[in-house]
């Protein structure tokens, strides 16, 4: 990500803005008849040399800003966690506004982890990885506050196949800490993958399938979600509130605590130079073309 180590300096434009402005250069003054045909004579060269001072100012400042490029980097990968968060967006989750608290709840949760790689699937009619395992969090984020309801279908919750796709995606994981949320309003009506394949494939990646479900409980399978988790060695949790569903969040945040200190660390690489060397040269052109301009007058 490219930023500026002291962007405050970025202030004095506005000080070299006024100073262009009210700090002129006095000369001696000499007074000619005709001092139209003399300005008409000199103005191209005004304008070069006030485009010159201004390009030589800003480059000064851009350079004193010291622009960066910040990249963290990760020193063990196999410490981290890795949470695959699984949504539903099927046409159930319109009502009472429950896709759009959700999706809020999740954009919070996904802020709190900081050093985990994160996943993101949705199912509706069919399930598919939005974003796969990555460190990239804005990437996550995102694509989740971009995603609405039907971009899987509207009619059909393949909940059974998005646990299933989710899981593969851990496939080649060397993390010791996998994680899914898995969170639904409805029950799985589709045949594409039957329930035990599905927790088969977790447990194989040893990955821990938290299962939440959101809205009436007669609209879910209470008893299907506890046996996932169950199963994946996790807990099953319901909710009928924005509170609620809330709070099991910061739960599941607080269940997978990562150590977020000593497996990373910011490089920064330095661009000042860059600016500094286009001032130096635009500052000898400015002096060039002054003397040059003072002798042929």
């Amino acid at each position: 990500m490219y930023s500026f180590e002291y962007p405050y300096i970025l202030a004095l434009f506005l000080l070299a803005l006024a100073c262009s402005w009210f700090c002129q250069e006095k000369k001696r003054a000499i007074y000619f008849p005709h001092t139209q045909l003399l300005s008409s004579l000199t103005q191209s060269s005004h304008i070069l040399m006030n485009t010159l001072r201004v390009l030589i100012l800003s480059t000064l400042i851009i350079g004193l800003a010291s622009p960066i490029k910040t990249e963290q980097i990760i020193l063990d990968n196999t410490k981290g966690h890795e949470i695959s968060l699984i949504l539903d967006a099927s046409g159930s989750m319109a009502s009472f506004d429950k896709f759009r608290i959700v999706k809020e709840i999740m954009l919070d949760f996904i802020s709190k982890r900081t050093s985990d790689k994160l996943a993101l699937s949705v199912f509706a009619d069919f399930a598919y990885t939005v974003v796969p395992l990555t460190y990239d969090k804005k990437s996550v984020i995102k694509m989740l506050d971009n995603i609405e309801i039907g971009v899987a279908g509207r009619r059909k919750t393949a909940l059974y196949e998005a646990l299933f796709l989710s899981s593969k995606l851990f496939n080649h994981s060397k993390s010791k800490e996998r994680v899914a949320i898995l969170l639904t309003d409805g029950k799985n009506n589709t045949d594409s993958v039957p329930l035990e394949v599905a927790i088969e494939r977790a447990k194989a990646n040893k990955i821990k399938v938290y299962t939440v479900a959101v809205g009436d409980p007669r609209d879910y399978n209470a008893e299907v979600l506890n046996y996932i988790a169950k199963s994946t060695g996790a807990k099953f949790f319901a909710a009928n509130s924005a509170t609620s569903i809330q709070n099991i969040y910061q739960q599941i945040d607080q269940l997978e605590k990562s150590d977020i200190n000593i497996n990373q660390y910011d490089q920064k690489t330095y661009y000042f130079h860059y600016p500094l060397s286009v001032a130096l040269a635009l500052l000898l052109i400015y002096f060039w073309r002054k003397n040059t301009w003072i002798l042929n007058k």
